[in-house]
């Protein structure tokens, strides 16, 4: 099982977009920093528990405003949670093109599904916290 999606060009020599993953001598890469790296590790715990909550109603992943575009890029959990390991492994995000027309209604942002999971988690410490104790 295949954690992102597989390119139909590896190993074609080929392949249009061979030189893409190449930054070339004039783009040096500086490895991520630890402050980095643990932002990049806690946005894939906080995904797992986004997907968790969000997919069973029917949200197939996030959007995010793209920086560089600036327009909203929509990508399913698992595109999301290849691109996050690869800038893990790689120190680098990978290019990135927005979706082929998405349906916006399926996807929510980070600050939503965040926004979301502190409810779940707020209603259920809430809950928890006015259950009587059997033991008493």
């Amino acid at each position: 099982m295949h954690d992102e999606p597989i390119d139909p060009f590896n190993g074609d020599p080929a392949d249009p977009a061979a030189g893409l993953d190449d930054p070339g001598d004039d783009a040096p890469l500086d490895p991520l920093t630890e402050v980095e790296r643990q932002d990049v590790l806690e946005d894939l715990a906080d995904l797992e528990i986004y997907q968790a909550l969000l997919a069973p109603i029917g949200v197939r992943g996030l959007v995010i405003e793209c920086e560089d575009c600036r327009e909203p890029h929509y990508f399913d959990w698992d595109l999301l949670r290849g691109n996050l390991r690869h800038l893990l492994s790689s120190g680098r995000p990978r290019v990135h093109e927005p979706a082929y027309d998405p349906d916006p209604d399926h996807y929510v942002t980070w600050d939503y599904a965040r926004g979301y999971a502190d409810g779940v988690h707020d209603t259920l410490t809430e809950s928890t916290a006015d259950d009587p104790d059997p033991e008493d």
